[in-house]
């Protein structure tokens, strides 16, 4: 499963033809044997939930040939390889021309498709929640405090929360085994490190790597004092790792929580500084240097804070403080996420 906007009970695949059809081989998930895909043959779409222009990311919503169960398709264009630019910029790239100002050429260019891959993220069978999750919505700011997330929230992540049976799954080693990158398997301060599902290991300057707590928590608002050893030992063993495996130095690094999480159990983000992922933002994101500080001089400090977030109009969280008659501040009234 995913660990992106694990979001994120997916299965995730790289196809360069585009393409998917049911195969005869089968992922072994947990309990469960789950169908891979090696096309699109047969995939009818029923409409397109969002598209993200600016992370050159769509989100198709439709179902697999006589198979009428939901699928949601999460697709990234992949970041160029410079391994394989000189394939790309040879006789087997063809161009058309759109416009020719003096010096100044505009081309389509159609390279070669194994040069042209794209990231896919299966989910399959897509539940109504995956479905409301991936379309577009306008998107509100909430500034919570400490009554709304006993009154509002946390009976909300009690009640809606996505199953987490995939997380069981990495830490039992049913699912995803050959993708860990590193685990620490004591109970207090020990962690799971596995890549994002947006970064596609090859480019440095985008990497996304997440740290999965073994302690069920299920976000920063239940964080004390008593955390600090976890986060520790999760920020100085990722660097370390990320430094020695990757090249890439710890002041490079973007380390951060996000609030809402995508999914509640308690994980840490790690991005490349230059790579502007989804969710950094300040109405986000939390860097975990921050969040030890505040834990030091304060050990209560998240339980008793007013935190903002962001939040989207169809997320039943967002109606759950409409209807608690919670003032919502507009941000913008046309931001996607």
């Amino acid at each position: 499963m995913s660990t992106k906007k694990r979001e994120d009970e997916e299965i995730s695949i790289e196809i360069p033809s585009k393409k998917v059809k049911l195969d005869e081989d089968k992922i072994i998930g947990g309990d469960d044997v789950i169908p891979s895909f090696s096309s699109f043959d047969g995939f009818n779409i029923k409409s397109v939930l969002n598209e993200d222009l600016r992370n050159n990311m769509a989100c198709v919503w439709g179902s697999f040939g006589d198979d009428q169960s939901d699928a949601v398709i999460l697709m990234n264009k992949t970041p160029f390889d410079k391994d394989q630019l000189p394939r790309m910029l040879s006789k087997d790239s063809s161009l058309k021309a759109v416009m020719q100002n003096d010096l100044y050429g505009t081309y389509i260019c159609s390279p070669p498709p194994e040069t042209n891959s794209i990231a896919v993220t299966v989910i399959h069978p897509a539940t109504e929640l995956h479905v409301k999750k991936y379309s577009s919505h306008p998107m509100y700011l909430i500034e919570e405090t400490p009554e709304d997330y006993q009154e509002i929230t946390l009976p909300f992540i009690n009640k809606q929360q996505l199953s987490l049976k995939w997380i069981d799954n990495i830490f039992e080693h049913k699912s995803e085994t050959e993708r860990i990158i590193h685990e620490d398997l004591d109970l207090e301060i020990g962690f799971i490190l596995l890549p994002d599902m947006k970064w596609n290991q090859k480019q440095m300057s985008n990497l996304y790597i997440i740290a999965i707590s073994k302690l069920r928590i299920l976000s920063i608002r239940e964080l004390t004092a008593e955390h600090i050893p976890l986060l520790e030992n999760i920020d100085k063993t990722t660097k370390k790792i990320i430094r020695d495996k990757y090249g890439i130095n710890s002041n490079q690094l973007r380390v951060y929580f996000h609030y809402q999480p995508s999914y509640y159990h308690l994980h840490v983000h790690f991005t490349h500084i230059h790579y502007e992922a989804p969710g950094s933002s300040c109405d986000k994101s939390h860097l975990l240097t921050t969040v030890v500080e505040n834990l030091r001089r304060d050990s209560k400090y998240y339980t008793n804070s007013i935190l903002p977030f962001r939040i989207r109009e169809d997320s039943p969280l967002y109606n759950s403080f409409k209807d608690a008659d919670i003032k919502i501040k507009i941000k913008f009234s046309g931001l996607k996420n």
